[in-house]
C-alpha cells in the first residue's frame, strides 16, 4: 500500500471519527439516561441500486445474494421510471405529482430549492432522526441534481442526516466529488483510493464500527452500479464474456401498437446496435460484482458486531432498465415491466425467512415500511404509501393489502430538432444514431397497475394529441406484446380511466382506498365530484 493512500486512509478515518465523537459527545447526556424501548428498537440498513431491472436478469449477478434469510417481493414497482423522481417517492413515501419531482432537472424540481424546503423536512430520514432517536447514515448518490450551485451545492445537507457523504449529481465511478457533512472531497481515478462503489462500502464499515452503540441506526447506502458509465472494478472486467442481453419473445420485435416513440424504433435493430446493447448488458452486470461485495462486507461486519439480528436489511433499486425490448436500445423511461419493476429483498426481526410475496409493492411504501420498523406511527405522516411491515411479520393478511398503484411519468424533449434525426422533428430526447429515441415531451403517461386474484392488469394513458391508451393483460401476456385497449370490456376500460382519475389527485389515505379488482368495494361514485378526465396533473402543479 502506498503512502499517499495510507495517508488518505488515515486522514479520512480520522475525520470519521472525530465527526462521530463530537455527536457522541453532544448525546452523552441524553445516552446516560436512555430508556430500554430506545435502546431495543432494531437498526435498519438499506441498499439502494441505480437501474437495476428484476425482469431482464439483473438480479442474477446481484449483491443480495449474501443476504440470508431473506424474504422475496415479485411485485415490487416503482411510482416513476426515472431516477430523481423515483428517489424522491422513496424519500418521501409520495407519489410524483405529490412531491412534484417530475424529471432529472432542476427545473424538473430535482433536488431545488423548493424540494429542499417543502419536502425534505418531511422524508423518513427526518422522521426517524427527530422522534425516533435514530443516528442516520447516507452513502452515496442521492438526487441528480444534487450538489448543483444554484441549489446550495454540495454545502447543502439535508435535513435528517448526522453523517453525509454524498456524491455530487449522478452516478460516477471515478473522478466525482462527495459531499462529506458539506464539504467536498475530490476524487481520481485510482481504484484503490477512488472507485465509489469500493469508497461507499469503506465509509460504511467505518460507520458500524465507530458509531454509538447505545442508540439505534439507519444507514442508507446508494451504490452507482449498475448506472452507466458501467465502469468496472479491473478485477471484474473480464467476466461474465458470454453473456448476453436476454432474448425474449418482446426482444427487439416492433411494437406496432403502442405508443408513437415505441413504433418509430427500428425493426430489426442493426447489428452495431445488437452488440452495442449485448456489451453494455455485460457491463452492467460487471459493475454488480462490487455490490455484492459491499453488501457482504455489511453483512459480515453486522454479524461481527453481534447486530445482524436486530438490523433489518433492505435491497431494492430505484427503476428498472431495457435493453432492446421492442427494438428500444438502452434506456428506462417506458411503462412497461422491464422498467418499472424493480427486486425488493428484505430480512430482519420476526421477519419469516426465506418467503415469496405476491402482493403489490410500490417505492412509495419503502418509507412507511421504515418509520414502522421504527415504531413510529405511519398516519402521523403525510406519506401516500403503506407499510408492508405487518404483511412480512405475519400480523396482517394480504385482504388488508392494496390490490393497485399509480405510474406516472412526465416526459422531456429538447425545443429544436436533432441535426442528425431532423425527420423527427423538435420534442425528442435521448436518440442514438439510427434516429431512435427513447424520450419525448409526448411520452408522458399515467398509468394504473393491478396484481390481484382477480386480474393481472395493467391500464395506460397518454397526454398527447392521441389521447393514446394501452393495456395488458399480464397473466396471459407476461411479455406485453399485445395491446387490448380495443378489444377489453368497454367497462372496464370506464372503471381503470376513474380509478387513474382517482389516484391521479389522491394524497395521504386517499391514495389507498380499494380499487377496481379489490375484495374490498370499489365505487367511483363515491370519490368523484366535478372531476372531468384529464391525464396529466403534474405540469400543473409546478405551474
Amino acid at each position: 500500500m502506498s503512502q499517499a493512500r495510507v495517508y488518505r486512509r488515515s486522514a479520512a478515518l480520522l475525520r470519521l471519527c472525530l465527526i462521530m465523537c463530537v455527536t457522541l459527545l453532544s448525546n452523552s447526556a441524553a445516552e446516560g439516561n436512555l430508556n430500554l424501548n430506545w435502546y431495543r428498537k432494531p437498526n435498519i440498513v438499506l441498499i439502494l441500486t441505480d437501474d437495476l431491472d428484476v425482469s431482464m436478469g439483473g438480479m442474477v449477478s446481484s449483491g443480495a445474494s449474501c443476504v440470508a434469510k431473506i424474504s422475496l417481493f415479485t411485485f415490487q414497482f416503482v411510482a416513476s421510471p426515472l431516477c430523481c423522481p423515483s428517489r424522491a417517492s422513496i424519500l418521501t413515501g409520495k407519489y410524483p405529482h405529490n412531491h412534484h419531482v417530475i424529471n432529472n432537472t432542476l427545473e424538473g424540481n430535482c433536488s431545488s430549492e423548493a424540494w429542499q424546503k417543502t419536502q425534505e423536512p418531511e422524508t423518513f430520514p427526518a422522521i426517524l432522526q427527530k422522534y425516533g432517536y435514530y443516528q442516520t447514515f447516507f452513502a452515496g448518490k442521492y438526487l441528480n441534481e444534487y450538489g448543483n450551485k444554484q441549489a446550495g451545492g454540495v454545502e447543502h445537507v439535508p435535513p435528517g442526516w448526522d453523517y453525509w457523504f454524498a456524491l455530487e449529481r449522478n452516478s460516477k465511478y471515478y473522478n466525482y466529488t462527495l459531499s462529506v457533512n458539506g464539504k467536498a472531497q475530490r476524487h481520481g481515478q485510482n481504484y484503490s483510493e477512488d472507485y465509489l462503489t469500493d469508497v461507499l462500502a469503506n465509509v460504511s464499515i467505518d460507520f458500524l464500527q465507530y458509531k454509538s452503540n447505545y442508540r439505534p441506526f439507519f444507514m442508507m447506502v446508494s451504490t452507482p452500479a449498475p448506472h452507466s458509465p458501467w465502469t468496472a472494478a479491473p478485477q471484474y472486467e473480464g467476466q461474465f464474456t458470454k453473456v448476453k442481453a436476454p432474448r425474449d419473445p418482446n426482444f427487439n420485435v416492433h411494437g406496432k401498437d403502442k405508443h408513437w416513440l415505441v413504433r418509430q424504433a427500428k425493426t430489426p435493430m442493426a447489428n452495431s446496435s445488437v452488440e452495442y446493447l449485448d456489451n453494455a448488458y455485460r457491463r452492467r452486470w460487471r459493475t454488480l460484482l462490487s455490490v455484492d461485495d459491499l453488501v457482504e462486507k455489511v453483512v459480515k461486519k453486522l454479524e461481527v458486531r453481534g447486530e445482524l439480528e436486530n438490523t433489518y436489511i433492505i435491497f431494492t433499486s430505484d427503476n428498472g432498465y431495457h435493453t432492446g425490448q421492442f427494438s428500444m436500445p438502452l434506456d428506462k423511461r417506458q411503462l412497461y415491466e422491464f422498467d418499472i419493476r424493480v427486486p425488493l429483498l428484505v430480512r430482519g426481526p420476526d421477519i419469516k425467512p426465506n418467503q415469496t410475496s405476491s402482493l403489490l409493492v410500490a417505492n412509495i411504501d419503502l418509507g412507511p415500511t421504515i418509520v414502522d420498523m421504527a415504531g413510529w406511527d405511519v398516519n402521523k405522516t403525510k406519506m401516500d404509501g403503506m407499510s408492508f411491515l405487518p404483511i412480512m411479520t405475519g400480523k396482517a393478511n394480504s385482504s388488508t393489502w392494496r390490490s393497485d398503484f399509480l405510474v406516472e411519468y412526465e416526459g422531456e424533449g429538447h425545443n429544436v430538432s436533432d441535426p442528425a434525426c431532423p425527420i423527427l422533428g423538435p420534442g425528442v430526447s435521448e436518440c442514438f444514431p439510427d434516429c431512435v429515441c427513447e424520450d419525448s415531451y409526448n411520452n408522458t403517461y399515467a398509468c394504473v397497475r393491478t396484481v390481484s386474484p382477480a386480474a393481472n392488469l395493467q391500464y395506460c394513458e397518454f397526454d398527447d394529441n392521441e389521447v393514446f391508451v394501452e393495456v395488458y393483460n399480464l397473466t396471459a401476456d407476461p411479455f406485453q406484446l399485445t395491446n387490448i385497449a380495443k378489444t377489453i370490456d368497454q367497462e372496464v376500460l370506464e372503471k381503470m380511466n376513474h380509478r387513474l382519475m382517482m389516484l391521479q389527485s389522491c394524497s395521504g389515505q386517499s391514495c389507498r382506498t380499494p380499487g377496481v379488482y379489490d375484495s374490498r368495494q370499489f365505487d367511483p361514485r363515491l370519490m368523484f365530484g366535478s372531476l372531468s378526465p384529464h391525464i396529466s396533473r403534474l405540469r400543473q402543479t409546478l405551474k
